[in-house]
């Protein structure tokens, strides 16, 4: 296989990590215009607390969540320059990005509040994972191909 392809193979699989995490991102908005399974989840674990809390809480959680998503748009976006640019560093930066995505997406999935109970619902948290999926590919594919001189 030659560079050219892999390197193709590569960006597409960034471009597809670009994408997961662009809906990753607008997934909590669609929730609130729809489902609001992250206000169901605020309520059940504050049921003390009455609707401005819960709107609140929830409105905390948009913007939290939407500064990570930009973020991640930032890092795919910084990772497919490098890679198509053929940084030397593309490598271990790619790793680095990975690690940290990774964190917060477990983060996002697994940190209990003060309720007791994750401060995601788990269908948001699950989701949040899904653009590690990309970044495990790109990954392999990276540290795959032979280096550049």
């Amino acid at each position: 296989m030659t560079n050219h392809r892999q390197e193709r193979r590569t960006l597409a699989a960034v471009y597809a990590g670009l994408v997961l995490t662009g809906l990753v991102a607008i997934t909590p908005y669609a929730d609130r215009a729809t489902t609001h399974l992250l206000a169901d989840h605020i309520r059940a674990g504050y049921p003390a607390y009455d609707q401005a809390r819960v709107d609140s809480a929830v409105t905390a959680y948009l913007l939290l969540l939407t500064v990570v998503g930009v973020l991640g748009v930032l890092a795919w976006l910084g990772t497919a320059w490098a890679v198509r640019t053929d940084k030397p560093w593309a490598r271990p930066a790619a790793t680095v990005l990975f690690v940290l995505g990774a964190g917060v997406a477990l983060a996002g999935l697994l940190t209990r509040d003060t309720s007791g109970d994750t401060g995601l619902p788990p269908a948001l948290g699950w989701a949040g994972t899904v653009p590690c999926l990309a970044g495990a590919v790109v990954l392999t594919q990276l540290w795959r191909r032979p280096r550049t001189a």
